[in-house]
Protein backbone atom coordinates (compact mmCIF):
# COMPACT_ATOMS: atom_id res chain seq x y z
CA UNK A 1 0.00 0.00 0.00
CA UNK A 2 1.39 3.39 -0.95
CA UNK A 3 1.45 6.30 1.46
CA UNK A 4 -1.27 8.18 -0.39
CA UNK A 5 -3.64 5.20 -0.54
CA UNK A 6 -2.88 4.35 3.08
CA UNK A 7 -3.70 7.84 4.25
CA UNK A 8 -6.93 7.88 2.27
CA UNK A 9 -7.98 4.51 3.66
CA UNK A 10 -7.22 5.54 7.22
CA UNK A 11 -9.40 8.64 6.85
CA UNK A 12 -12.40 6.69 5.58
CA UNK A 13 -15.42 7.09 7.85
CA UNK A 14 -13.80 9.77 9.99
CA UNK A 15 -16.74 12.16 9.54
CA UNK A 16 -19.07 9.90 11.50
CA UNK A 17 -16.88 8.41 14.21
CA UNK A 18 -13.59 10.30 14.34
CA UNK A 19 -10.49 8.19 14.84
CA UNK A 20 -9.73 5.13 16.94
CA UNK A 21 -7.11 4.41 18.09
CA UNK A 22 -5.28 7.70 18.53
CA UNK A 23 -1.50 7.32 18.83
CA UNK A 24 0.73 10.17 19.98
CA UNK A 25 4.37 11.08 19.83
CA UNK A 26 5.62 12.14 23.28
CA UNK A 27 8.21 14.96 23.19
CA UNK A 28 6.74 18.20 21.93
CA UNK A 29 3.33 16.58 21.48
CA UNK A 30 2.05 15.28 24.82
CA UNK A 31 4.82 16.63 27.05
CA UNK A 32 6.49 20.04 26.66
CA UNK A 33 10.16 19.10 26.51
CA UNK A 34 11.07 21.66 23.86
CA UNK A 35 13.13 23.93 26.10
CA UNK A 36 14.89 20.93 27.65
CA UNK A 37 15.78 19.47 24.24
CA UNK A 38 17.07 22.78 22.88
CA UNK A 39 19.16 23.55 25.95
CA UNK A 40 20.55 20.01 26.10
CA UNK A 41 21.68 20.14 22.48
CA UNK A 42 23.22 23.57 22.90
CA UNK A 43 25.15 22.44 25.98
CA UNK A 44 26.38 19.20 24.39
CA UNK A 45 27.58 20.77 21.16
CA UNK A 46 29.34 23.63 22.94
CA UNK A 47 30.99 21.31 25.45
CA UNK A 48 32.08 18.62 22.99
CA UNK A 49 32.54 20.40 19.66
CA UNK A 50 33.64 23.73 21.10
CA UNK A 51 31.27 25.78 19.00
CA UNK A 52 27.67 26.89 18.87
CA UNK A 53 25.66 25.40 16.03
CA UNK A 54 22.47 26.99 14.69
CA UNK A 55 19.29 25.64 16.24
CA UNK A 56 17.99 24.47 12.88
CA UNK A 57 21.09 22.26 12.56
CA UNK A 58 21.05 20.75 16.04
CA UNK A 59 17.29 20.16 15.98
CA UNK A 60 17.02 18.81 12.44
CA UNK A 61 16.96 15.18 13.57
CA UNK A 62 14.50 15.54 16.45
CA UNK A 63 12.07 12.62 16.36
CA UNK A 64 14.78 10.05 15.72
CA UNK A 65 16.71 8.16 18.45
CA UNK A 66 19.27 10.35 20.20
CA UNK A 67 22.35 8.45 19.03
CA UNK A 68 21.20 8.76 15.41
CA UNK A 69 20.93 12.52 15.90
CA UNK A 70 24.41 12.73 17.43
CA UNK A 71 25.97 10.77 14.58
CA UNK A 72 24.44 13.29 12.23
CA UNK A 73 26.13 16.11 14.11
CA UNK A 74 29.55 14.42 14.40
CA UNK A 75 30.24 10.78 13.65
CA UNK A 76 33.60 10.90 15.43
CA UNK A 77 32.18 12.52 18.60
CA UNK A 78 28.76 10.87 18.67
CA UNK A 79 29.22 8.92 21.90
CA UNK A 80 30.65 11.92 23.76
CA UNK A 81 27.82 14.11 22.49
CA UNK A 82 25.32 11.48 23.56
CA UNK A 83 26.77 11.13 27.05
CA UNK A 84 27.09 14.89 27.57
CA UNK A 85 23.54 15.51 26.36
CA UNK A 86 22.12 12.81 28.62
CA UNK A 87 23.94 14.02 31.72
CA UNK A 88 22.72 17.59 31.23
CA UNK A 89 19.24 16.49 30.17
CA UNK A 90 18.73 14.31 33.24
CA UNK A 91 20.15 16.93 35.58
CA UNK A 92 17.76 19.65 34.41
CA UNK A 93 14.83 17.42 33.43
CA UNK A 94 12.33 18.15 36.18
CA UNK A 95 13.22 21.85 36.13
CA UNK A 96 12.44 22.33 32.43
CA UNK A 97 9.78 19.75 31.55
CA UNK A 98 6.15 20.86 31.82
CA UNK A 99 2.72 19.97 30.59
CA UNK A 100 0.77 21.59 27.78
CA UNK A 101 -2.37 23.54 28.60
CA UNK A 102 -5.37 21.47 27.59
CA UNK A 103 -3.52 18.17 27.16
CA UNK A 104 -4.91 16.48 30.28
CA UNK A 105 -8.43 17.51 29.28
CA UNK A 106 -7.91 16.20 25.76
CA UNK A 107 -6.75 12.79 26.99
CA UNK A 108 -9.55 12.60 29.56
CA UNK A 109 -12.09 13.40 26.83
CA UNK A 110 -10.73 10.73 24.53
CA UNK A 111 -10.75 8.13 27.29
CA UNK A 112 -14.31 9.07 28.25
CA UNK A 113 -15.33 8.48 24.63
CA UNK A 114 -13.79 4.99 24.72
CA UNK A 115 -10.89 5.73 22.39
CA UNK A 116 -7.82 3.51 22.57
CA UNK A 117 -4.69 5.59 23.13
CA UNK A 118 -1.04 4.85 22.49
CA UNK A 119 2.39 6.47 22.57
CA UNK A 120 5.16 5.87 20.04
CA UNK A 121 8.35 7.70 20.93
CA UNK A 122 12.01 7.54 19.96
CA UNK A 123 12.94 8.18 23.58
CA UNK A 124 14.45 5.43 25.69
CA UNK A 125 12.28 3.69 28.26
CA UNK A 126 13.98 5.41 31.20
CA UNK A 127 13.59 8.94 29.84
CA UNK A 128 9.98 8.16 28.88
CA UNK A 129 9.30 7.21 32.50
CA UNK A 130 10.96 10.44 33.64
CA UNK A 131 8.71 12.49 31.35
CA UNK A 132 5.57 10.76 32.57
CA UNK A 133 6.58 11.25 36.20
CA UNK A 134 6.95 14.99 35.50
CA UNK A 135 3.47 15.42 34.01
CA UNK A 136 1.50 12.44 35.42
CA UNK A 137 -0.28 11.47 32.19
CA UNK A 138 0.80 7.85 31.68
CA UNK A 139 -2.43 6.41 33.06
CA UNK A 140 -4.31 7.59 29.98
CA UNK A 141 -2.36 5.37 27.57
CA UNK A 142 -3.06 1.71 26.85
CA UNK A 143 0.26 1.08 25.05
CA UNK A 144 3.63 2.84 25.16
CA UNK A 145 6.28 1.94 22.57
CA UNK A 146 9.80 3.30 23.18
CA UNK A 147 13.06 3.09 21.24
CA UNK A 148 14.07 -0.20 22.84
CA UNK A 149 10.96 -2.02 21.63
CA UNK A 150 11.97 -2.14 17.96
CA UNK A 151 15.13 -2.41 15.88
CA UNK A 152 13.83 0.14 13.38
CA UNK A 153 12.70 3.61 14.39
CA UNK A 154 10.75 6.52 12.94
CA UNK A 155 10.45 7.39 10.09
CA UNK A 156 10.14 3.61 9.67
CA UNK A 157 6.55 2.52 10.32
CA UNK A 158 7.75 -0.43 12.44
CA UNK A 159 7.15 1.08 15.91
CA UNK A 160 3.73 2.36 14.88
CA UNK A 161 2.76 -1.04 13.54
CA UNK A 162 3.87 -2.60 16.82
CA UNK A 163 1.72 -0.13 18.75
CA UNK A 164 -1.31 -0.90 16.60
CA UNK A 165 -0.73 -4.63 17.04
CA UNK A 166 -0.60 -4.25 20.83
CA UNK A 167 -3.77 -2.16 20.71
CA UNK A 168 -5.52 -4.80 18.63
CA UNK A 169 -6.04 -2.25 15.87
CA UNK A 170 -5.43 -1.77 12.16
CA UNK A 171 -4.16 1.36 10.34
CA UNK A 172 -7.53 2.16 8.79
CA UNK A 173 -9.40 4.59 11.01
CA UNK A 174 -6.37 5.27 13.23
CA UNK A 175 -4.52 8.55 13.70
CA UNK A 176 -0.91 9.39 14.56
CA UNK A 177 -0.31 12.79 16.17
CA UNK A 178 3.15 14.36 16.26
CA UNK A 179 5.23 17.51 16.09
CA UNK A 180 8.01 16.51 13.66
CA UNK A 181 8.31 15.65 9.96
CA UNK A 182 9.61 12.23 11.05
CA UNK A 183 6.30 11.61 12.84
CA UNK A 184 4.31 12.48 9.73
CA UNK A 185 6.50 10.28 7.54
CA UNK A 186 6.19 7.32 9.91
CA UNK A 187 2.42 7.65 10.18
CA UNK A 188 1.99 7.83 6.43
CA UNK A 189 4.25 4.82 5.93
CA UNK A 190 2.15 2.87 8.45
CA UNK A 191 -1.05 3.66 6.54
CA UNK A 192 -2.43 5.86 9.31
CA UNK A 193 -3.96 9.31 9.06
CA UNK A 194 -1.59 11.94 10.44
CA UNK A 195 -2.02 15.17 12.39
CA UNK A 196 0.78 17.69 12.88
CA UNK A 197 0.59 19.92 15.95
CA UNK A 198 1.66 23.55 16.18
CA UNK A 199 3.05 23.51 19.73
CA UNK A 200 6.22 21.39 19.35
CA UNK A 201 9.78 21.72 18.09
CA UNK A 202 9.14 22.26 14.37
CA UNK A 203 7.48 25.16 12.63
CA UNK A 204 4.47 25.13 10.35
CA UNK A 205 6.39 25.21 7.07
CA UNK A 206 8.55 22.17 7.85
CA UNK A 207 5.59 20.18 9.12
CA UNK A 208 3.22 20.94 6.25
CA UNK A 209 5.98 20.11 3.76
CA UNK A 210 5.97 16.56 5.19
CA UNK A 211 2.35 16.15 4.08
CA UNK A 212 0.19 15.58 7.17
CA UNK A 213 -3.53 15.05 6.68
CA UNK A 214 -4.46 17.51 9.42
CA UNK A 215 -3.00 20.62 11.03
CA UNK A 216 -3.84 21.22 14.71
CA UNK A 217 -3.31 24.56 16.45
CA UNK A 218 -4.35 23.58 20.00
CA UNK A 219 -5.43 20.47 21.95
CA UNK A 220 -9.12 21.41 21.82
CA UNK A 221 -9.05 21.13 18.03
CA UNK A 222 -7.53 17.68 18.33
CA UNK A 223 -10.43 16.51 20.50
CA UNK A 224 -12.94 17.57 17.82
CA UNK A 225 -10.87 15.81 15.17
CA UNK A 226 -10.56 12.55 17.08
CA UNK A 227 -14.19 12.40 18.19
CA UNK A 228 -15.97 13.62 15.07
CA UNK A 229 -13.41 13.77 12.28
CA UNK A 230 -13.92 17.55 12.29
CA UNK A 231 -10.49 19.03 11.65
CA UNK A 232 -8.36 21.49 9.74
CA UNK A 233 -7.12 19.69 6.64
CA UNK A 234 -3.49 20.43 5.77
CA UNK A 235 -2.82 21.41 2.16
CA UNK A 236 0.95 22.00 2.09
CA UNK A 237 3.52 24.52 3.21
CA UNK A 238 2.38 27.25 0.84
CA UNK A 239 -1.34 26.48 0.72
CA UNK A 240 -4.24 27.51 2.92
CA UNK A 241 -5.67 25.06 5.43
CA UNK A 242 -9.29 24.17 5.08
CA UNK A 243 -11.65 22.86 7.71
CA UNK A 244 -13.71 19.82 6.98
CA UNK A 245 -14.85 16.42 8.12
CA UNK A 246 -13.45 13.16 6.85
CA UNK A 247 -11.98 12.60 3.40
Amino acid sequence: MSDSRGGAAARAGAAATGFDPVVFDLDGTVVDTVELIVESFRHATRAVLGRTLPDDVILAGVGRPLMVQMRGLSASHAQELFDTYREYNHRRHDELVKGYDGMAGLLEGLRAAGKRLGIVTSKSADTTRMAFRAVDLEEHFDVVVTAGDTDEHKPSPTPLRLCLERLGAVPEGSLYVGDSPVDVEAGRAAGMATAAVAWGVFGREALLAAGPDFWVEEPGELLDLCLRGDGRRATGASGDDRSGSGP
